[in-house]
């Protein structure tokens, strides 16, 4: 049997964009190779995250992203503003009414989404 151990992400600086996004999702680097390569690991997940330092990660729009789920009842202008704070940028919303998603970016550009469950 065959599952997903860990999604990796290029990126210049993984040491830096590993901490955001464990901070980010409550996780932890458990992995950190002399900061060219850190794994994080998350709370209830099998799945981890790795974040691979290159020289140059490929321009333009990702063509893998992550889906986040918020829980409902959570405000989402809450949710969009903490996360814009953190240094993500909010590039919309998006979808039609029973399937809305916020779209964000990374500090290094990499695109995600977190759902509107009571969209």
């Amino acid at each position: 049997m065959i599952r997903i151990g860990m999604v990796t992400i290029d990126t210049r600086d993984a040491r830096k964009l590993a901490a955001w996004w464990a901070e980010r999702l409550g996780g932890e680097i458990t992995t950190d190779m002399d900061g060219w390569f850190c794994v994080v690991s998350l709370p209830g997940s099998e799945t981890a995250l790795g974040f691979q330092k290159i020289d140059d990660p490929t321009p333009g729009k990702n063509r893998l992203h992550l889906d986040l789920s918020r829980e409902p009842g959570d405000d989402r202008e809450r949710l969009v503003a903490e996360w814009i704070a953190a240094g993500a940028t909010h590039l919309g919303r998006r979808g039609e009414e029973g399937f809305l998603w916020d779209t964000f970016a990374d500090p290094d550009g990499n695109e995600f989404c977190i759902d509107d469950p009571e969209g």
